[in-house]
């Protein structure tokens, strides 16, 4: 390996916090470090912020180290709360477990899992079948509820009534962190900035368990485990990126469209530009810099560079060129792309009278009626090229150009309204 993953990761930005720097990168320099990273399976498809953290994945592994991702079948059962101000919806078993079955697929997508080259693996197969009052013992005894309760994932919670249920789960993911140790021999967790306590906390219990386990007492000071974590995007007002209007935005296509996929990136803060560059890409760190300089009307060739990067990666090359091309198609001439987003209704539908505000809701261009009213009587809707600011405006057989309308919110969401013969 002559170059360290290390410096690479640095480089890019990646790098939040560290439990031993020195160590952690003289290790990665010298050896085939086995690391992971888990995903709680809450939803069935993974997401823009699960993109980072799977880019490190890749990063790793094309520098030989061995990735394991953990699905947290047994975790998602009771939620994490990190940066949380209300208790996570219970999910059953069956939709944990469907979940976790389409997080297998994606990851698959981005990570070589073929001669051992990765391992996959689901917390459920140990964490739910576990004795509750010999765990206490075993692994309970090793915190202190001082210390966790001094942890930033718990903060927001307190102030709305942190329940004893989600206190556990910093117990799950320092446990699940011990078993992967002793199973695999992983010597490395990685996340988001959010999980520097659960990481902490499970490092620390390894170093317990070892001091316990050990005939005289002490901790083999050459085998420790270390923690590493990730920055996380934000927005300039510190939101998390990777959320729209419509919620989160899906690597799975059939939840967010290639095209939507890329004016997301397309559209983002300049500022944000050169940061998602080095962490979403793997264009060299020269050209991320000369991009990232890029002043006034220039930075948006940046844009189109990082959000057709991006897309490449997440929905392979050939999307990549559609959506660039239908962006390019819809703003630069105000033209129509067959790879726009698109809405259908039915011929009956239009004679019953649809209305617009019907029409923005249901392409989720605005949040309900109300919103889509405000936005009409401010001006920031057209439909095809006429401003609309009459709530009551229905479409008609004469809005349609070319078989199709074109509905506009503000001057970067568009959608294009189909009516069925």
């Amino acid at each position: 390996m002559s170059e360290n993953v290390f410096d690479v990761l640095k480089e890019r930005g990646f790098v939040a916090q560290t439990t031993h720097d020195e160590q952690l990168r003289e290790l990665l320099g010298k050896e085939k470090v086995t690391f992971y990273i888990g995903f709680d399976a809450t939803a069935d498809s993974l997401t823009a912020g699960h993109f980072l953290t799977i880019m490190a994945m890749m990063h790793m592994q094309q520098h030989g180290h061995t990735p394991i991702a953990l699905i947290g079948g047994g975790t998602t059962m009771i939620g994490d709360p990190s940066g949380k101000s209300d208790m996570r919806t219970m999910m059953t078993r069956e939709t944990i477990d469907y979940n976790a079955n389409r997080f297998k697929e994606q990851l698959s997508q981005f990570i070589s899992f073929d001669n051992d080259a990765a391992i996959m693996v689901n917390n459920a197969d140990w964490l739910l079948d576990l004795n509750y009052v010999r765990f206490l013992r075993e692994i309970g005894v090793h915190f202190s509820v001082n210390r966790m309760l001094t942890a930033e994932c718990y903060k927001q919670r307190m102030e709305n009534g942190l329940t004893f249920f989600e206190f556990n789960y910093m117990l799950m993911q320092a446990y699940d962190f011990y078993i992967l140790n002793k199973k695999y021999g992983c010597k490395l967790e990685m996340g988001g900035d959010d999980q520097w306590s659960n990481i902490l906390a499970g490092a620390d219990l390894i170093r317990r368990k070892k001091i316990e386990e050990s005939p005289d007492g002490v901790a083999p000071a050459k085998d420790p485990a270390f923690g590493l974590t990730f920055t996380l995007l934000t927005t300039s007002d510190g939101k998390k990126m990777g959320k729209t209007m419509k919620g989160a935005v899906w690597l799975d296509p059939n939840k967010t469209t290639p095209y939507e996929f890329y004016q997301y990136w397309r559209n983002i803060e300049d500022s944000n530009v050169e940061r998602c560059l080095g962490l979403l890409t793997f264009l060299p760190m020269d050209e991320v810099r000369r991009l990232g300089a890029l002043e006034g009307a220039a930075i948006n060739h940046a844009k189109e560079v990082l959000a057709y990067e991006v897309t490449k990666i997440v929905h392979g090359e050939e999307e990549a060129k559609k959506a660039q091309e239908a962006a390019r198609t819809v703003f630069a001439s105000g033209g129509i792309s067959e790879n726009m987003p698109t809405i259908t209704y039915t011929k009956e539908a239009l004679a019953n009278g649809l209305d617009l505000i019907t029409v923005l809701v249901d392409t989720k261009l605005c949040s309900g009626r109300g919103d889509a009213r405000r936005n009409m009587e401010q001006g920031g809707v057209r439909l095809n090229d006429e401003k609309i600011t009459d709530p009551a405006r229905k479409l008609t057989e004469a809005d349609i150009h070319d078989g199709v309308i074109l509905i506009r919110k503000g001057k970067k969401n568009i959608y294009k309204v189909v009516i069925e013969a």
